[in-house]
Parts: structure tokens; C-alpha cells; sequence
């Protein structure tokens, strides 16, 4: 079976058994596969960023924590629909991810992830101490993502929401690991001289 091939079964085995997984599960193993499948999408970034890159990184938790108090204070702190608070927390991560990037990968070696460990913690205590977002209690009474009269409330009914945003998301960086961007990312891991032997200019060589 060619390489293609065994990806195109793996997918069609994989999206069938989300389908069928809440019929033959029981709600403690849903329950289970939703935390797995939220999890999971965090770890996918710190593949792409550690396990393709090279970079040490142990802020991860400092971006979800950023992505997660952006949705809560849009929709249940302001009102606004859960959708839009997913957009805003999105655009939210992504613009704190320049501005640390940006600062932190002219860094090298350990320095890098002891920076990391920084970003996190100073995330932790700044959604801890601040009173608008609940200090150490959190937000609370957030509202469920709803599509039109449906919600997402129930643990059968919020396994259609993780897993098939997991499956799309895994696909995504299948796609961007096979693209240029995806192979100056694999690059990274050799040094700035292999990254700049792909014809990609490093941070080094801009400073």
C-alpha cells in the first residue's frame, strides 16, 4: 500500500469511528475521548513547535489559558455569541504569539525554554490576580456553543465538536509540514544553517 493509500484509509478508519464512537461508548469512556481530543489539540502544537521544530517549549498552557478567559469574558461576561468569543480568542493567541516570538526566538538552547517557563507563569499569575476575570475562581456560568437551537451541552453532543475540530486540525498541519513553511519548520531542529540553506533567512542573519 502506497503512502498516500494508508493515509486515506487512516482517515476514512478515523472519522468512522468518531461516527459510531458515542453509539458504542459509555458516557464515562465520552468523557474520557473529550478530554483526550481537547488535550490533544494541545499537544499539537507543541509537536509543531518541539517535536518538528527542536524548540523547548513550556509555555503551551500559557496560549490556551489566553485562548480559553478570551471566549469566557466575550460570552459570559459581555454577552456575545460563543462563536465570536472563539474568533477573538483566536486572533488573541495568535497576536500574543508574535509579540513572544517576536522577543523570545532570538533565544537559544535552554535560555529559550527557561523564557518559556517565564511567559507561562507570568500568564498563571496574571489570570490569577485579576479580578475582572475572576482572580483565582475563574469566569463562570459560560454558555454552551450552539448552532442555531442545538447546543453543546451534553458529553455525546460536545464529542461532535472536539473530535472533528481535532481531525481538521491534524489534517491542517499534515498540509503545513508538506508546504515550504512546513519544511523551513523541520529545518529548524538542524540549526539556522540548514534553515538558511533551504533558502529560508533565519533571526540570526536579521540581527
Amino acid at each position: 500500500m502506497t503512502r498516500p493509500s494508508a493515509i486515506t484509509t487512516l482517515i476514512v478508519v478515523l472519522v468512522a469511528a468518531v461516527l459510531v464512537a458515542p453509539a458504542v461508548v459509555s458516557t464515562f469512556g465520552i468523557t474520557l475521548l473529550n478530554y483526550i481530543g481537547v488535550y490533544s489539540l494541545v499537544v499539537l502544537g507543541l509537536v509543531l513547535l518541539s517535536g518538528i521544530g527542536g524548540m523547548l517549549s513550556f509555555g503551551q498552557a500559557a496560549f490556551v489559558g489566553i485562548a480559553a478567559y478570551a471566549t469566557a469574558w466575550t460570552s459570559a461576561l459581555q454577552g456575545y455569541s460563543p462563536w465570536l468569543g472563539l474568533l477573538i480568542g483566536c486572533a488573541l493567541v495568535a497576536a500574543a504569539a508574535l509579540v513572544v516570538g517576536a522577543v523570545t526566538l532570538r533565544l537559544n538552547g535552554h535560555f529559550l525554554s527557561l523564557s518559556t517557563i517565564a511567559w507561562g507563569l507570568a500568564a498563571y499569575f496574571l489570570f490569577g490576580t485579576t479580578d475582572e476575570l475572576g482572580s483565582h475562581t475563574g469566569i463562570t456560568d459560560i454558555p454552551p456553543i450552539s448552532v442555531g437551537s442545538f447546543s453543546f451541552v451534553a458529553g455525546n453532543q460536545i464529542f461532535y465538536l472536539i473530535w472533528p475540530t481535532l481531525l481538521i486540525s491534524i489534517w491542517l498541519c499534515y498540509n503545513l509540514l508538506n508546504s515550504r513553511q512546513g519544511r523551513a519548520l523541520r529545518a529548524l531542529r538542524g540549526g539556522p544553517q540548514l534553515v538558511e540553506s533551504c533558502g529560508v533567512t533565519s533571526i540570526e542573519s536579521r540581527s
